[in-house]
């Protein structure tokens, strides 16, 4: 492969040097910060054969052209543009620049969640792997594994509390993530929650039961105010603005506190002041949203059954294309920790249905068109790719590129959607939305089996549809 020339075609494609406001790349893409992304040449980008697949998300051009190719091609448009390689970081925090408050608003959700998702993650399979342990039926009628070998009993309690680890002690992880996204000291967001799931104030899973059972709620009596100590076990949005003032708090007070008293005061002042106010007035109101926000979640999810599950399926995909879906984390999120009400997440079992649906279309791409065989070639990769549950490639590379697998891909997400809605299958777990997304199903209810079966169905259809639209006059031409 000529990299240079490849490198000057993409250049002419995007509308030279002179349009290129940052540039950088990753392991399989160039990120390019574009001055006007309107004169961009698709259908050349297109049609060269180094380019996979474009996208842009994030204020950021992404030209997808593969690992071991990329950084030469790279080299050489640096070569012949004389910029200079500007860091991942620099890149996304310059494609921010050209981003609306709503898309500031999902990257800094977004940039809060992504880290701390492994450790929900783990929490999450662990809490499958314990329902393997404990839930009855799965390997004996009307009994769990635990019931039948007792001596596996230790080892289910122990994972146990490895796995609501967590989700109890969130806070923390969201403190820590949430400060140091806000601009402050990571440390004292960590230390923030920590304040807020201390074992000393009533958990918050027994605090709605008080309530109920009109129980008198412990609190502080401070200069005639009655504040409940009542923790934020598995809570996220007062942590969240919790951070958020902590964060401002510590720099209005860098600002004004002599140097010389800085790292006394300002920390001592920060704490103090936040977690008074998140005790007082924050936290409540935070939480009581929280609480409408995962209560009316689950309820039009219960209420719509398999005709919600049929519209959130149909724009799953669509919601990913503009990138709203790094909202769903934040909720998610508060579903799985609140799982013993909610019983988990229903957004990803149908996230699962959007990526198996678009590898599926992807897939029948691959077997209907004829004399592309870089098309083919990136059809079949990325098909397979989706099915394990990264969809971007076959989203970007092959299905909105020729418009009617991405039909085919909506509808049968839209379909399996409706029969996993059906069934109440859900995530305890943010794990891999694809084919290994199993362990990150609760078992209750047959929720493997309909998991599984659910993706059958998905691929069906979408792979059918593709297939039959594939023939309706102007798309049959359209892949040839």
């Amino acid at each position: 492969m000529n990299y240079k020339k490849s490198a000057e075609d993409i250049l002419h494609a995007i509308g030279g040097e002179a349009n290129i406001d940052a540039m950088a790349h990753c392991a399989t893409r160039l990120r390019l910060v574009l001055k006007d992304e309107s004169i961009v040449d698709e259908k050349k980008l297109s049609n060269l054969d180094v380019v996979k697949g474009t996208f842009s998300t994030g204020g950021q051009y992404q030209i997808i052209i593969g690992s071991g190719t990329v950084n030469k091609v790279f080299s050489e448009l640096e070569l012949i543009t004389g910029k200079e390689a500007s860091t991942t970081s620099e890149v996304k925090s310059e494609g921010n620049k050209n981003m609306n408050p709503f898309q500031k608003f999902v990257k800094m959700l977004s940039d809060i969640f992504v880290p701390i998702i492994p450790a929900i993650v783990a929490g999450g399979l662990l809490m499958g792997i314990n329902n393997i342990l404990t839930a009855p039926g799965i390997f004996y009628d009307k009994q769990s594994l635990i019931d039948v070998h007792d001596q596996f009993k230790g080892l289910a309690e122990m994972i146990n509390i490895f796995a609501n680890a967590p989700f109890t002690l969130l806070p923390i992880l969201i403190g820590f993530s949430a400060a140091k996204r806000f601009g402050g000291n990571a440390f004292l967001g960590a230390a923030l929650g920590m304040i807020l799931v201390h074992p000393d104030l009533m958990s918050a899973y027994d605090y709605p039961k008080a309530l109920e059972e009109g129980k008198v709620i412990p609190h502080w009596n401070l200069f005639g105010l009655e504040i409940n100590q009542v923790g934020y076990q598995g809570q996220v949005l007062p942590m969240l603005a919790a951070a958020y003032i902590l964060a401002n708090i510590e720099k209005g007070l860098r600002k004004i506190v002599p140097t010389v008293l800085d790292n006394l005061l300002t920390p001592l002042l920060s704490i103090l002041i936040t977690a008074f106010l998140t005790f007082l007035f924050v936290g409540p109101i935070t939480r009581t949203l929280g609480y409408w926000l995962s209560d009316g979640l689950t309820w039009l999810y219960e209420f719509g059954g398999a005709i919600g599950g049929l519209l959130f399926g149909l724009l799953y995909a669509p919601i990913v294309i503009t990138g709203m879906h790094h909202s769903f984390i934040a909720i998610e999120t508060q579903l799985i920790a609140d799982s013993a009400t909610t019983g988990g997440s229903f957004i990803f079992p149908i996230a699962t249905m959007s990526n198996i649906s678009q590898g599926a279309a992807a897939i029948a791409a691959f077997f209907i068109v004829k004399n592309n065989k870089k098309l083919k070639g990136v059809a079949s990769a990325a098909g397979i790719s989706s099915l394990l549950g990264i969809t971007e490639p076959a989203m970007f590379g092959v299905n909105l590129k020729l418009r009617y697998p991405f039909i085919g891909a909506i509808i049968g997400s839209g379909i399996g959607s409706a029969y996993i809605s059906f069934f109440k299958v859900k995530g305890i777990a943010l794990g891999t939305a694809g084919i290994p997304g199993f362990i990150s199903i609760s078992g209750q209810n047959n929720g493997w089996l309909h998991y599984g079966i659910g993706m059958i169905v998905t691929f069906i259809v979408a792979f059918a549809i593709t297939y039959a639209l594939s023939y309706r006059k102007g798309y049959k031409d359209s892949v040839e």
